[in-house]
């Protein structure tokens, strides 16, 4: 195991390492309101890159980060998620059709359609803004849990679907897990900040599909599926590197799954033998995904994507990955005792110190080549700091309770 107390689960020197990191990208990242309401897409400095617009997702994201924020008594975050609340209720609602567009495009039109995974995000703000006192927000949360039972929720099958056209007229048939990942995440935050356990229930729904469709494939996840939930091995096959539905397994997701897996277990469940299938289903996904992604190609780092026997796809080493891996370390090092999960957490955090964190410029690269060198094919800038974020938190909170609540309970 890596003897540095600046990586070390459970160290003084670590708590406080993470605890500047926590910091250091509030600061970052407080010039993302855009003038007409919620967030910009942040360039390499902080600033907003106008190219990308104003998006739902980013909005969603950075309204929770400064509602945690705001609860850890960082000065100005009240206002700043207020900045985000009034986009999510004025410039990026669709105040025709209902629901929320995916972006306000750079020259100022709706992007078309209405996407899951925007409005799980919009659901995930609302709920820490809740928590977090802000105007507003209740009656936000209600909205976008309204909108989001009526189309989004397929109570018949316990999923969500993924898009809508525009008018909430069509439903497009590709149907996939990454919107499931987040709607998974959102439940369970709604259920924590509401004390409604209907959202933890259709969490565990969505979850149980995952681990059948995981356990069934080597523990590796199928990401898209047809209108009937088959699943759709070989989408993308073109397009391997796509932003959010690239082709093949994804072994950040495996870890970031396994994570979810066992909050909503620890949260649904008193007696330990019936969490234990669960925390058997989370180790399962981390154990195979770092198995095929970790050093794949030769260096240190995480591959963005696989083939279904484990083989590399796409070797570029996203952000996003080391930060789940992060959380998920340290929440199997608390619910198994097993040191593996603690020198993972090391190797995870060691590796994200080395690589990730701009020490000069602020937050983390969001994307690398399989050298660690930094690329922006994929992801341009620092578009948000959602997943870093909330690798500063969740190691050193209860496993069984969503980051927001838990940290509201700390208070």
């Amino acid at each position: 195991m890596n003897k540095n107390p600046r990586y070390e689960l459970g160290s003084e020197a670590n708590r406080i390492f993470m605890a500047s990191e926590t910091y250091e990208l509030l600061d970052f990242g407080r010039g993302f309101p855009a003038a007409q309401g919620g967030s910009g897409w942040l360039d390499d400095k902080g600033g907003i890159d106008p190219s990308h617009g104003i998006q739902t997702w980013i909005t969603g994201r950075m309204t929770h980060v400064y509602a945690i924020g705001s609860l850890l008594g960082y000065p100005g975050a009240e206002n700043l998620v207020d900045a985000g609340l009034r986009g999510l209720t004025g410039i990026l609602h669709d105040d025709d059709n209902g629901g929320w567009h995916p972006s306000i495009l750079a020259d100022g039109s709706p992007e078309p359609d209405k996407v899951c995974y925007s409005h799980a995000f919009v659901i995930l703000a609302a709920s820490s803004a809740l928590l977090a006192g802000r105007p507003g927000a209740r009656k936000l949360l209600n909205e976008a849990l309204d909108t989001f039972n009526r189309y989004f929720w397929d109570e018949e099958t316990g999923l969500a679907v993924d898009t809508w056209n525009t008018d909430f007229s069509r439903l497009d048939p590709y149907r996939g897990l990454n919107a499931n990942m987040h709607t998974t995440e959102a439940f369970l935050a709604v259920a924590d900040a509401t004390g409604d356990n209907t959202y933890r229930q259709r969490a565990g729904r969505i979850i149980d599909h995952v681990i059948e469709w995981a356990k069934g494939n080597n523990w590796r996840i199928p990401e898209h599926f047809t209108s009937q939930w088959a699943p759709d091995l070989e989408y993308n096959e073109d397009r391997k590197d796509d932003q959010f539905k690239p082709y093949g397994a994804t072994p950040g997701h495996g870890i970031e799954w396994a994570r979810l897996i066992v909050q909503w277990a620890l949260s649904t469940f008193a007696n330990k033998a019936a969490i234990q299938p669960y925390v058997d289903a989370a180790e399962h996904l981390f154990g195979q995904a770092v198995a095929d992604g970790w050093n794949a190609g030769g260096t240190t780092g995480l591959a963005y994507t696989t083939d279904w026997e484990g083989r590399p796809v796409v070797t570029d080493r996203m952000h996003w990955t080391l930060a789940e891996g992060i959380n998920t370390a340290a929440t199997l090092a608390e619910v198994t005792g097993k040191e593996e999960y603690r020198t993972w957490y090391a190797d995870f955090v060691q590796y994200t110190d080395q690589y990730l964190i701009d020490h000069d410029g602020g937050s983390w690269f969001h994307q690398l080549n399989q050298d660690n060198k930094v690329i922006d094919t994929v992801w341009p800038g620092k578009s948000d700091l959602y997943h870093a974020f909330q690798s500063t938190l969740i190691p050193f909170n209860d496993p069984a309770v969503s980051i927001c609540t838990a940290i509201r309970n700390a208070k």
